[in-house]
């Protein structure tokens, strides 16, 4: 027997007991060789073949001490069944029959501690492997944990055991709980893998409980993680033994900095350093670094998405890479990872960077390239989705050096100003808003470049108002029904919109009124609602409809006026009557809800005579305030933009339009200038009101003076500022009133629900048509400018071409007609042998000239439109888009190849240009 005697502890002498005892069971006596762990049970209750028996345990090392045990044993009477063992290093041949006559097997039993491990582990088999892994083993008895080892099969493998190990040892099985507890998700097999080890080593046992193993144990461990984990496990188990389990991540980092071909040699001797006593081999600290970084990309991801772990897998992130950032400041290394594509401080190197390039003049073309080069590399930062609202107002700030780069704005008419606001300069405010709030975490080179863009595109703004003011004053003084220059007022919103949009025997309209909607707003609003689906139309083709408020731009007078159909002011006394006796003499029903009436009761978001009224035949208006009474209350939302959401009722009502059949028509009474605090109060000793943005008297510099019949307080004359930063009144968060562009414009969506056909003579508007160029990359557009000739056309025919006038009466997309069409990608793909083999087994497909039309509009727009754009390509076959895109996806997807593929959560196609060309062997 062995000099050296095994430790053996209660669970292996129940494992030996249960493997031998049955074979004698009336044996009272076992000799064990090996001594008992100290502070194990001495007496306890086990069961042996069903049986329950009663054990005590001893431990003598002489002949003597063995047999005062065994007699004392006796004379105590034990209890039917019950077994004393002996624990001894004395050897067969010094003990007596007298003793070894009552032993179990007559002889010192040897622990089998590989057959005790196999018993454990409820096996009938037992992988030779273990046998030969006599550390393995040892740690196995040790480390069974108190409910007992996992039934794993009838043979117990080395992989099973190995894993039963690891996870009992380290608390590997623990920490993957815990997160999957984070996600809402049912506990599974954990997954040994790269990603696992590297959560495990931020917990906080996990890395310490490895540290105080045997040396044996984890360089066993060590070998059978990197063969089933991979080549990132070395160096990270090492950096655990050392005690640096908690730095591992945020050193995977850093190390990426000495990882690549050109490292200095400093850098090198740098990460040495933070590396400490741990030796870095090359072919380690690639893999390493790798691994390191595809996790951290999983978690940005998780970070990203809404869900139960979207924070915890956010702060898990952050606290990794600003522990690098630190490690690599402290190590001198944060200028060689100025370019790392994860530390936040490379983060704000890209930002930096971003500013250099800036340019608020607008005239350096090269600047612009530059700073759109800045942007893209900004995000693709990984922290980019992480850091979305540093991210949007660096958009912000590109998207107006990149307005600010075009043609000066040209205004000439009151009608092209309103119209061109809502096209456009509502886009620039929108821009402005974000960029006035700014970067909170930006430093100075950033802050001063954003300030500069944001007073260069403000003056820019400025400049178009005050000329705004002048064609508002010339055009106020003779403006009427009878005589509108063009422009559609607001009293005749409902008149020209709502009215074409019901036709004559088509579904109410629900007319959503969002009091104060500024065209900053709607244009949010807008790209919005096309994510969810809904289709926008309008008279003219390829621009929203806007109108001009009533004047002073009041919820009292420009509301009314719009509610009822006539330049009037009033309350809603007025209001809804009006509205009913409008409807009414279109020979429709009309009723109107304020905000008293929208509510419902307890477990019910609207009212029950709103939602009948939505349900049934007549004309449903709402008006919503909660952007008007968000001017006098608080900053709006996040204080850059506003949502859906952020409207009491609107998502609710949208939903019930949707569920009904119901056209949309969202529409202000007038907008709205935000805050800024620069604001300015102008003299108010005479012809002070009480109102915030106009008063009676002669205009001073900012001011316009208004006069005519459509100006309804003063007795037709009143001072309005055409400046944003004039008030007359104590600060609130906006004002309306005034007679800048954002107060006087009045934008309006009308939305259709799908597998709905616009009005006749109108227009589908993908968000392409109502997104300026220089919104998205791609440098700026040059600018429509609106003639006063133009701006005067009737609605339904501006911006007509008669060869698009005849395809829209027909329903039907241009027919593929002429010498260029021939030779055209698209109607080269139809007249393809593929396509028209690919026709054959789909249901109802469109037209080939349909079909080429859709392909030709996709190549024009590089490959990329919005459901939207591509119905409006495709003509009445295109009603239901969603369905016409699968149709489409069934003719162009050759044997599952993806030429055409949904994007941005299924509201665009995109089409792989090249793999289209292939696929129908056409040239591209």
């Amino acid at each position: 027997m062995s000099a050296q005697p095994p430790l053996v502890n209660r669970r292996v002498i129940e494992a030996l007991l249960r493997l031998e005892l049955p074979n004698e069971p009336e044996r009272r006596l076992v000799l064990v060789h090996g001594r008992y762990e100290a502070g194990a049970a001495a007496e306890f209750t086990t069961s042996v073949a069903d049986d329950k028996r009663r054990i005590e345990v001893v431990e003598e090392h002489s002949v003597l001490g063995i047999s005062d045990a065994w007699h004392r044993y006796q004379d105590e009477a034990a209890a039917p069944g019950a077994v004393l063992v002996v624990t001894t290093t004395v050897e067969d041949e010094q003990l007596g029959w007298d003793v070894l006559g009552h032993a179990l097997r007559r002889q010192v039993l040897s622990v089998d501690r590989a057959e005790i491990v196999r018993l454990r582990f409820g096996a009938t088999g037992l992988d030779p492997r273990i046998r030969a892994e006599s550390w393995l083993v040892n740690a196995l008895l040790e480390a069974e944990p108190h409910g007992g080892w996992p039934r794993l099969g009838s043979v117990l493998t080395l992989d099973a055991a190995m894993r039963a190990l690891v996870e009992a040892r380290l608390s590997i099985s623990q920490a993957s709980s815990d997160m999957a507890g984070a996600r809402g998700e049912a506990r599974r097999e954990t997954p040994l893998d790269a990603d696992t080890l590297l959560a495990w080593s931020r917990s906080p046992l996990g890395p310490a409980a490895y540290a105080a193993l045997t040396t044996d144990e984890q360089q066993g461990i060590r070998a059978w993680l990197t063969k089933v984990a991979g080549s990132a496990a070395p160096l990270l188990l090492d950096l655990c033994a050392a005690g640096r389990g908690q730095d591992a991540m945020a050193l995977g980092v850093v190390g990426s900095a000495v990882a690549g071909p050109a490292t200095s040699a400093e850098t090198g001797l740098a990460l040495g350093g933070l590396f400490g006593t741990i030796r870095i081999k090359p072919a380690d600290l690639r893999p390493f670094t790798l691994a390191v970084e595809g996790t951290l990309i999983r978690w940005v991801l998780q970070a990203e998405q809404a869900g139960p772990d979207q924070h915890a897998a956010r702060n898990r992130a952050l606290d990794v890479l600003e522990q690098a950032d630190r490690q690599a400041q402290d190590a001198g290394l944060t200028e060689a990872l100025a370019g790392n594509a994860y530390l936040p401080s490379g983060f704000q190197a890209r930002l930096t960077a971003l500013a250099s390039v800036l340019d608020p003049s607008g005239t350096r073309t090269h600047d612009l390239a530059a700073a759109e080069a800045a942007l893209e590399d900004l995000r693709r930062h990984h922290l980019a989705g992480l850091r979305r609202a540093r991210v949007r107002t660096a958009e912000a700030a590109v998207r107006l050096a990149r307005w600010l780069a075009g043609p000066h704005p040209a205004v000439s008419s009151v009608a092209g100003a309103v119209e061109q606001h809502l096209a456009d300069w509502g886009w620039v405010d929108a821009a402005l808003t974000v960029l006035w709030a700014g970067d909170a975490e930006a430093q100075e080179p950033v802050t001063a470049a954003y300030h500069s863009v944001y007073h260069a595109a403000r003056g820019r703004r400025a400049v178009i108002d005050e000329i705004f003011a002048r064609y508002l004053r010339d055009w106020t003084r003779t403006a009427s029904s009878q005589t509108p220059g063009g422009a559609l007022l607001v009293e005749n919103v409902l008149d020209t919109i709502a009215v074409k949009l019901a036709g004559k025997s088509g579904r109410a309209p629900l007319i959503l009124l969002v009091d104060g909607m500024s065209s900053e707003v709607a244009v949010g609003f807008g790209e919005e609602l096309a994510r969810r689906g809904w289709l926008e139309t309008g008279p003219a083709r390829g621009r929203r409809t806007a109108a001009v408020a009533a004047i002073p731009s009041l919820t009292r007078i420009s509301r009314a006026s719009l509610l009822t159909g006539s330049l009037t002011q009033g309350g809603q006394s007025v209001e809804k009557p009006g509205f009913e006796a409008f409807w009414s003499r279109q020979r429709r029903s009309g009723v109107l809800f304020h905000k008293a009436d929208i509510g419902g009761a307890a477990g019910q978001r609207l009212s029950d005579t709103l939602q009948r009224e939505l349900a049934g035949e007549a004309v449903v208006g709402v008006v919503l305030n909660t952007v008007d009474d968000s001017l006098d209350h608080a900053a709006q939302g996040d204080r850059t933009r506003w949502r859906l959401s952020d409207v009491t009722y609107l998502e609710e009502l949208l939903a019930a339009a949707r569920l009904y059949g119901r056209p949309v028509v969202i529409v202000a009474d007038h907008g709205h200038v935000l805050e800024r605090g620069e604001g300015l109060d102008a003299p108010t000793a005479t012809g002070n009101t009480g109102a915030a943005r106009w008063r009676l008297g002669e205009p001073d510099a900012g001011e316009v003076l208004l006069t005519g019949p459509r100006v309804l307080e003063g007795d037709g004359r009143i001072v309005a500022p055409w400046r944003e930063d004039i008030r007359y009144t104590p600060r609130k968060a906006g004002y309306h009133g005034g007679a800048s562009l954002a107060e006087m414009t009045v934008p309006v969506l009308a939305l259709l629900p799908a597998d709905t056909d616009p009005p006749r003579d109108w227009h589908l508007l993908a968000p392409e048509d109502v997104t300026p160029r220089w919104w998205n990359a791609g440098g700026p557009a040059g600018q429509t400018v609106l003639t006063a000739e133009q701006s005067q056309q009737p609605l339904s025919a501006a911006g007509h071409t008669s060869g698009q006038e005849a395809a829209d009466e027909t329903g039907e997309a241009t027919t593929v007609g002429t010498t260029a069409d021939r030779s055209s990608f698209g109607a080269k793909l139809v007249a393809s042998e593929t396509f028209r083999f690919q026709r054959k087994y789909v249901r109802k497909p469109p037209e080939p000239e349909v079909m080429a039309a859709v392909v030709d509009a996709l190549v024009a727009a590089d490959g990329v439109l919005s459901l939207t754009a591509v119905a409006a390509a495709a003509g009445k076959a295109g009603r239901n888009a969603d369905g016409f895109a699968a149709t489409l996806q069934r003719l162009m997807n050759v044997e599952g190849y993806p030429v055409l593929e949904f994007s941005d959560n299924g509201t665009r196609l995109r089409l792989n240009v090249p793999l289209a060309a292939e696929q129908f062997q056409v040239d591209s």
